[in-house]
């Protein structure tokens, strides 16, 4: 079974289905899918986070796509909505880190974005 992002003319992700596998007939599915739809069509992978498949495979196209987020063609990878301005994106997972790493003393902790810091909840 695999996944299927659905992109509007912005390349932003509005619907995921389950489709075939690309081993799974003679079609392209994603062109397939893209006809079907009238929309952009691109593979997405479930096991794939960060840049790292969960299951020890191949990662691909860096994170799994949810609505929201956006397909970026210079990197083929799906990119999250940036969680708050003062965030970068990490080239290398295509996530949005932190100006400043998360306290890793076992509290819970929430982004104060007027304060760029973590803070207790």
């Amino acid at each position: 079974m695999a996944h299927y992002a659905l992109l509007d003319k912005h390349n932003v992700v509005v619907q995921v289905i389950v489709g075939k596998d690309e081993n799974e007939g003679i079609y392209d599915w994603e062109e397939f899918y893209a006809a079907e739809t009238r929309l952009r069509c691109k593979r997405t992978s479930y096991n794939t986070q960060g840049g790292v498949h969960t299951g020890g495979g191949t990662p691909f196209r860096k994170n799994y796509a949810g609505i929201g987020y956006t397909y970026d063609a210079q990197r083929d990878a799906f990119i999250p909505p940036q969680p708050y301005p003062s965030w970068v994106l990490n080239e290398d997972t295509c996530l949005w880190d932190a100006p400043v790493p998360m306290p890793t003393d076992g509290q819970m902790y929430g982004w104060d974005e007027a304060t760029t810091s973590w803070v207790t909840g």
